[in-house]
């Protein structure tokens, strides 16, 4: 029994034992090398952002998944100073969407607001740090 999704809809296929006997006429295809929906790495050699990149963890997609490419494209195109930091309001709106869904996003601390402002802290100290670090 095999099942597969298409646009929102399942199909079930029934294979009998003689299916399974004979062997399968698939044909594999070259990988194309320019297609960006293979896992290329988080950032296309075009410069976009992946947002199919397994690296990611599905957060491009869900209920967030706007909100956290909002603040991803953010971050990864920020010019300042420390990187990100033009970014406050995006990461905000992409936490508060995530605090509504704790199943889907749970929290790495009880106390959601401090465990985000840590987050977002860290990240630009680490971004700072790293960029300090590279222009030595």
């Amino acid at each position: 029994l095999l099942v597969s999704s298409m646009v929102g809809k399942d199909r079930i296929i029934f294979a009998t034992k003689e299916d399974h006997e004979t062997p399968s006429s698939a044909e594999l295809v070259a990988d194309d090398p320019d297609d960006p929906y293979e896992e290329q790495g988080l950032i296309l050699p075009n410069g976009d952002i992946n947002w199919n990149c397994p690296c990611l963890g599905g957060m491009a997609s869900g209920p967030c998944g706007e909100q956290f490419k909002s603040a991803f494209s953010c971050f990864h195109n920020s010019t300042e100073e420390i990187k990100g930091s033009d970014c406050v309001d995006q990461f905000r709106a992409m936490q508060e969407c995530m605090q509504k869904y704790p199943d889907l996003y749970p929290q790495e601390d009880e106390n959601d607001e401090k465990s985000s402002k840590d987050l977002e802290a860290a990240s630009v100290e680490a971004s700072a740090a790293k960029e300090e670090k590279g222009s030595s």
